[in-house]
């Protein structure tokens, strides 16, 4: 794989992180009963940045999970270990899924399971950084940082400071 382009740097990630934290507070009116929930890797990377501007910008914590969705997964090899981390229910609570890349939209459908499996959430959001399009599914993102329209053989990566020590994203070609 070879980088064809950069899509967003540091800055633009930050900008866009708060953008969707603005848009979750505004339709939200604030953070009361709200949770925000990553999906492991990088969407909880990223869920727990918005979660610290949520509360930079209210005043107060917002509660912050991260969800494993391989269990949940139709096309997942073998049972494995669920590593979600969620210290507070999601009954009754409007739920935030996060996610770095929203592409076919298996990865959204089955977290949305995986939040039903341990709850009945007031209403259930994902906000994405990426929208890539190519949706299998009908899924669609309420809060998204921003849309790059790709083809199916390019891949959209986002790299974090945790996993990869940058903040960026860019699209990768395959060599000929």
């Amino acid at each position: 794989m070879r980088e064809k382009t950069e899509v967003m740097d540091e800055n633009g990630m930050r900008r866009a992180l708060a953008r969707i934290s603005y848009e979750i507070i505004e339709r939200n009116h604030g953070t009361h009963d709200l949770s925000i929930v990553g999906m492991l890797r990088r969407g909880a990377e990223l869920a727990r940045m918005i979660a610290a501007k949520l509360e930079q910008l209210e005043g107060a914590p917002v509660p912050c999970g991260v969800l494993d969705i391989t269990p949940f997964r139709v096309d997942a090899r073998g049972g494995g270990e669920d590593d979600s981390r969620l210290d507070q229910p999601v009954s009754e609570k409007t739920v935030v899924l996060v996610d770095d890349v929203l592409h076919t939209g298996r990865s959204a459908r089955a977290a949305i399971d995986a939040v039903f499996s341990r709850g009945r959430p007031r209403s259930v959001q994902l906000a994405v950084l990426i929208d890539r399009g190519h949706r299998e599914l009908p899924i669609r993102p309420d809060y998204v940082g921003k849309n790059v329209p790709t083809s199916r053989d390019e891949i959209v990566r986002v790299m974090t400071e945790g996993y990869d020590g940058a903040q960026r994203v860019v699209i990768l070609e395959r060599e000929a």
